[in-house]
């Protein structure tokens, strides 16, 4: 009990310091991708890195800020939002995949780190959510391999519609059965992990929406989903990314590096949001937003 009570003590002294230092990092991040853009040589430093920054890099900035945030504090939404908003935005299919996939497996990490220091989810101590990571982990490599081998024979309009389907009605049931608690079943993460895998390798994007669902589903708390999803997530974009690589695709760094930049900078703030939120409330919104995902997921295949 005293431990707990040191444990509380330092999350909330932590908390005000944390926030302080986002702030200062926010803001300087912010004026050098304001003076990148206005100035007519861009940023005033050195390196090819500089020079290869879109003029639009501090909207991507702030685009991957706030998918990521949603991201980190709902377990889903990244790649699957910010992917159509920067094919909006002009950038190339090719450029874009590699990019989400690095900035995700970079961002995943973080927050799977920041979620176990936050009291989120431990991963060290609850053999269920270890063993869940561990299983979602394994079947990446999985999901990844397959994704690679059967791109070129697969709709992907058929397996947008398929997959927006499930999330759909993932979201339904979740909302439908909010005051319910669910039996903890393995069988139900195997199956939907090794199909958003799947998803993720060829889209970089659907992962969120059916592990994260799937696992409130199959019996995990809201906050343990959450934070499983970000660890798992990290490990599924090594793989992809490392499979882009090897068919030797090229890393837009332009794209990447405000990308990397923006996501990371929202996880802090995102794992104190879920340190926060009662376990209900992150529940319906968990449902709530998988099912509007879903939604725009499937709108977007009959386009």
């Amino acid at each position: 009990m005293q431990r707990l009570r040191a444990a509380l003590l330092q999350f909330n002294n932590d908390s005000p310091r944390r926030m302080r230092v986002w702030v200062a990092m926010l803001g300087t991040v912010t004026v050098l991708l304001l003076m990148h853009a206005v100035m007519p040589q861009g940023l005033p430093v050195g390196g090819d890195w500089a020079s290869a920054l879109p003029r639009a890099a501090i909207l991507v900035f702030f685009l991957a800020l706030l998918c990521e945030y949603v991201d980190s504090s709902l377990g889903m939404g990244y790649g699957t939002t910010l992917t159509p908003l920067l094919l909006l935005a002009g950038f190339a299919p090719l450029e874009i995949v590699p990019a989400i996939l690095l900035s995700e497996a970079l961002t995943g990490a973080a927050a799977g780190l920041l979620h176990q220091r936050d009291g989120n989810v431990n991963l060290l101590r609850d053999a269920r959510a270890r063993r869940t990571a561990l299983l979602l982990i394994a079947l990446s490599t999985v999901g990844a391999i397959v994704a690679a081998t059967l791109a070129v024979k697969v709709s992907r309009e058929m397996l947008t519609v398929f997959i927006a389907t499930i999330i759909i009605a993932m979201g339904l049931v979740i909302l439908l059965t909010i005051q319910r608690p669910f039996r903890y079943r393995p069988g139900g993460i195997v199956a939907l992990g090794a199909v958003a895998a799947f998803n993720k390798s060829l889209s970089g994007g659907g992962y969120g929406p059916l592990v994260t669902a799937g696992q409130v589903v199959s019996g995990l708390p809201s906050k343990h989903a959450v934070a499983i999803s970000s660890v798992a997530e990290s490990f599924t974009c090594v793989v992809g990314l490392a499979a882009y690589l090897a068919l030797g695709r090229e890393i837009h760094w332009g794209l990447t590096l405000p990308l990397v930049a923006g996501a990371l900078m929202s996880v802090p703030i995102a794992t104190l949001t879920v340190r926060r939120l009662p376990e209900k409330g992150l529940r319906a919104a968990v449902g709530l937003v998988t099912l509007v995902l879903g939604a725009l997921a499937r709108a977007a295949a009959f386009r």
